[in-house]
């Protein structure tokens, strides 16, 4: 019989572990298809930055159109099975990707890519919430400091190994991976033993543009919540822009070859994760705008030292992973506040919200890295100094802040 210590330890244990396959699965499949793909014999408007555009968009799309009723559903139903019915629609989508690379079709991968984006947006709501409900608000900071390290643990791994089979490319070899991941992901979210919280019954409104405004009328009344949704969002901006600006800057600018420069990439991934840890676990009755400004000090402060002293070597790959630090210095606890904000049911809806937002900025992000580009001549310099004004002013919105998410009727 087991002690209910060791099932929430457990239920914390397979908690992480799902998000990292979850998202080890995404980065494999994207960036295998964008590796593999370039490779072919295609027409020559499928060039390599026309591939990496349609994969980028079929992965954010759902995100945008579909975050309202992945909140609404994960509110009204029970999460682990949500997250058990997503996982087990994984599978087919997988074997279709496989086909793809088999057949050697575009198409195919970019509808797999979509598909897997919309299984993505159904369950991350639902797996977001789980952290709240596995053992209370004293736990939060740090389920949601592991929960975002192994994140991008996922990120930097699915990367990392879709470049190594790239070299030794055969469409069983990605079909099999594939598979293994999404079967592990079904067992572990059938391992999920959590108590959920008291489901709400109002639906909300799936109409994105309708949500985005009820929800934001709704987080207004409580303090401090909107500036962290803002916050947890802006990582990914930052973070969005930092990634295409490095392999810019790595390659272009310093005239590295694709290993190295991937390796200077990875090291914000292992920065992000290391200091979500770290953050997680100190931060618990800390004021948590202290950690967030501090973040955004620290990302500005890399940036300008990488424009001022133009590092080619060593010192370049430790201003990136010490970026990547910093950003998770106001990643977790703008997660935290969120998580703590007294709002009940409504969580898996502010969820949505954040992921809806979040790929927004993804967008925003992108674009203005194509006009800043397009504009300067592919300066790498200029977009590092973007990422510096960025972080530099949203400092404000963090100072004095009350952390006290409290509505703003009640005192």
């Amino acid at each position: 019989m087991k002690t209910s210590k060791q099932i929430i330890k457990r239920n914390w244990s397979n908690l992480f572990c799902l998000n990292f396959v979850g998202v080890l699965n995404d980065n494999f499949m994207k960036h295998s298809i964008i590796f593999v793909a370039t490779l072919w014999q295609l027409p020559d408007y499928l060039n390599k930055s026309t591939i990496i555009s349609i994969i980028s968009a079929s992965l954010v799309i759902p995100y945008i159109l579909l975050s309202p009723f992945a909140g609404d559903i994960a509110q009204r139903k029970s999460k682990q099975r949500i997250i058990n019915i997503m996982k087990w629609i994984e599978i087919p989508i997988v074997l279709f990707a496989f086909l793809g690379f088999y057949f050697k079709s575009i198409v195919i991968l970019a509808l797999s890519i979509l598909l897997m984006g919309i299984q993505s947006c159904m369950y991350s709501p639902a797996k977001y919430g789980l952290i709240r409900d596995i053992e209370g608000e004293n736990k939060v900071a740090f389920g949601s400091g592991i929960f975002e390290m192994m994140a991008f643990l996922g990120i930097l791994l699915g990367t990392l190994l879709a470049g190594f089979v790239a070299d030794h490319y055969t469409s069983l070899i990605v079909g099999l991976i594939m598979i293994i991941l999404a079967a592990l992901g079904v067992l572990l979210s059938k391992s999920l033993k959590i108590n959920e919280e008291i489901k709400a019954k109002e639906r909300e409104s799936h109409n994105p543009i309708l949500f985005l405004i009820n929800t934001y009328k709704f987080t207004k009344k409580y303090h401090s919540l909107n500036s962290a949704i803002f916050g947890a969002s802006l990582l990914w901006l930052v973070g969005g822009l930092l990634q295409m600006n490095v392999i810019l800057h790595c390659t272009n600018t310093l005239s590295m070859n694709n290993t190295t420069s991937g390796i200077v990439l990875s090291m914000a991934a292992i920065g992000i994760a290391l200091g979500c840890s770290i953050t997680g676990i100190i931060l618990k009755n800390k004021n948590p705008n202290i950690f967030i400004i501090l973040g955004l000090v620290g990302v500005s402060l890399c940036m300008f030292m990488i424009i001022i002293f133009k590092p080619a070597n060593y010192i370049l790959h430790l201003l990136i992973f010490s970026t990547g630090v910093c950003g998770s210095l106001f990643q977790v606890p703008c997660l935290t506040i969120i998580q703590k904000a007294p709002i009940g049911n409504k969580l898996a809806s502010v969820l949505a919200y954040v992921n809806l937002l979040t790929f927004i900025f993804v967008l925003i992000g992108a674009v203005i890295f194509s006009i800043s580009t397009s504009l300067t001549n592919e300066n790498s310099y200029i977009i590092f100094g973007i990422i510096a004004i960025l972080c530099i002013i949203s400092i404000p919105l963090y100072i004095n802040q009350n952390t006290n998410t409290l509505p703003s009727e009640a005192k």
